[in-house]
């Protein structure tokens, strides 16, 4: 994933530099990417980058008029046209389209200049006048930054695997991290999977002036959104329009292509309503599976056509399960850990999807910032599976994420869910794609703590917006049978046909409860799943796993290295394996932990 390195040292330059180079290397995950580094030998500050070529950060290192001032920057900003005019007056040159104005701003306004960043983050500003280095990353920690420090020096990446390869000694999990992840789906608490490596927390902003001469502090208060007043419903509908539109349009912005990832829920379409792109402008494009056209398919490919875009169904087909193994690999390994191996299909989709157009704008995080939907919570495997000690640590995690629980909700969704939860599942599209999403604006989160409480639970300012912007949109049903003006009895039987095959999908497949799972290996000749599976998702590993990837299962996770791994019962787990691939039962959760958890022991604890 495009990133930044670095190291704050003392040693000699030639160490330093190659250990630097050796970090880079291991972001390299595209031969597409553009890498460059910056050293200054004298102040030790070694910095290094990787970027999608033309991105909006593919113009590293940034100076000032003096070159007294350098900057590295990965990742995106999306300002207001005020901030740019204003440093052209003051007779500043830069790009609009890259981050060469960052340098500027640092100029006319010192470390303040971090408060009117808007996107996501990473970066280091040197300030050769000061003798300092100054880190920071966006204020939701998107801009994920790994450190950690030694006697030798201060380390920092966006990627851990970069510190775990030049300072073996940090190849050791955190077993109460790992007991997180199994119950969770992710580490909590700004904490990692690495014993010793620590998080950069969002919104920071870390002051060096020498290898172990650290001021941390940070560029934002989330209390400053907390204690805004309320608005009145009809006051937070005008305002909610009013920000979405003005803010929409910033992230159709630059020279390269954008295309437009499609569902057939409520935050994509918005985004069309309100998107007024010329005919054939925005390319869209669905993910689809094999089994027939999903919801999601049928539904955007009427959307484009009411919008005058064209529209591609994107499909996990054969070659998918060709390339698994490595697939499943490369997400370990591109994630740190953090995505299970189901992130593979996200690897694999995002690769074609970047064939169609670099820059992908989606409705990611609408549902949770608009409407509160909190998509993560403890949810405890078989037990049986896990060694005593570890299984405690895995029970452990319920009662450390009700702690974190403990605060105002939006700021759980927008500080806490989306940096820990789906930051995962991010990692890998962007090492594919540049990912967009406007419902992470700072305009749009901040406005959300002004929202009535009941309009935060509700879908009808969101189903409004969309009939405001453009009202032929609006008279499609979403995927759950969702109308800004409902048809009585016919819209709620929608709905509900809606929820009934979503749920029987679910209980067909992750959620398919070992009774029926016995059953349906008796009518196994009858395949039932194709009755119920594709109706909504797009991938189905409890079939998967019982079949097409049954071999690539059996290699990795009967070899006795997994077996005697200290956190698993070898056995008992091997039998019920086996087990899942005969289509007796279903451990579709638990075998993408165990498998996930293997590779990441064998790719990151025990990388060579």
């Amino acid at each position: 994933m495009p990133g930044i390195v670095g190291i704050i040292s003392k040693r000699s330059r030639e160490e330093t530099e190659h250990n630097l180079h050796i970090m880079i290397k291991c972001m390299m995950h595209e031969p597409a990417y553009n890498l460059g580094t910056y050293i200054n030998d004298q102040l030790g500050f070694y910095v290094g980058w990787v970027c999608h070529k033309d991105s909006f950060a593919d113009c590293m290192p940034v100076f000032n008029e003096q070159k007294d001032m350098v900057l590295i920057f990965s990742g995106e900003n999306f300002p207001e046209q005020e901030l740019e005019g204003s440093l052209k007056r003051q007779g500043h040159e830069f790009k609009p389209s890259n981050a060469s104005s960052l340098i500027h701003q640092y100029e006319e306004e010192g470390e303040d200049f971090l408060q009117h960043l808007n996107g996501w983050f990473s970066g280091v500003l040197i300030d050769l006048h000061k003798q300092r280095l100054m880190l920071f990353n966006d204020r939701y920690g998107l801009g994920r930054i790994y450190y950690h420090e030694n006697a030798d020096g201060f380390y920092f990446s966006s990627e851990a695997k970069s510190l775990l390869k030049i300072l073996p000694e940090l190849r050791q999990l955190d077993f109460t991290s790992l007991g997180e992840t199994f119950s969770c789906g992710c580490v909590l608490q700004n904490r990692t999977l690495f014993s010793n490596i620590s998080l950069l927390p969002g919104g920071s902003k870390w002051v060096l002036t020498g290898t172990h001469n650290i001021k941390k502090d940070s560029h934002f208060n989330r209390e400053l959104w907390e204690n805004q007043p309320l608005l009145s419903g009809a006051e937070y509908y005008e305002k909610l329009k009013e920000t979405f539109s003005r803010v929409l349009p910033k992230y159709f912005s630059g020279p390269r292509k954008v295309g437009m990832s499609l569902t057939g829920g409520i935050d994509g379409r918005m985004i069309m309503a309100w998107a007024n792109r010329r005919p054939g402008e925005l390319p869209c494009y669905t993910f689809g599976g094999t089994y027939r056209d999903c919801a999601d398919v049928r539904i955007a490919r009427r959307i484009a056509k009411i919008c005058k875009q064209p529209h591609e169904t994107i499909v996990v087909d054969s070659q998918f399960f060709s390339e698994f193994p490595s697939l499943a690999e490369k997400t370990v390994f591109v994630s740190d850990g953090t995505m299970d191996v189901s992130g593979s299909v996200e690897l694999y989709v995002n690769r074609i999807a970047n064939q169609i157009a670099p820059v992908r704008l989606t409705g990611n995080y609408g549902d949770e910032i608009l409407r509160n939907n909190v998509t993560f919570k403890p949810d405890i495997p078989n037990e049986d599976l896990l060694e005593p000690e570890f299984a405690q640590l895995v029970r452990n995690a319920s009662a450390t994420y009700q702690r974190e629980q403990q605060c105002h909700k939006v700021s759980f969704i927008a500080f806490k869910q989306v940096p820990w939860h789906h930051y995962s599942r991010l990692s890998v599209e962007q090492s594919q794609i540049t990912m967009r999403s406007p419902y992470l604006d700072n305009d749009l989160v901040s406005l959300m703590y002004q929202a009535p409480p009941d309009l935060l639970l509700s879908n009808n300012p969101s189903l409004h917006l969309i009939a405001d912007g453009n009202v032929d949109l609006a008279r499609i049903p979403t995927d759950r049978g969702l109308l800004y003006r409902p048809i009585p009895a016919i819209t709620k039987l929608q709905c509900l046909y809606a929820k009934f095959m979503s749920k029987a999908e679910y209980a067909y497949d992750y959620g398919m409860p070992q009774w029926v799972a016995g059953i349906d290996h008796m009518l196994a000749p009858l395949h039932l799943e194709k009755l119920f599976l594709g109706r909504n998702k797009f991938y189905h590993f409890r079939v998967w796993y019982r079949d097409r990837l049954s071999q690539y299962l059996k290699d990795i996770l009967l070899d006795s290295r997994t077996l005697t791994r200290p956190y698993l019962k070898g056995k008992f787990f091997e039998q019920n394996l086996l087990s899942h691939i005969a289509g007796k039962r279903n451990y579709t959760v638990e075998i993408s932990k165990i498998l996930t958890t293997e590779l990441i022991q064998r790719q990151l604890i025990e990388m060579k």
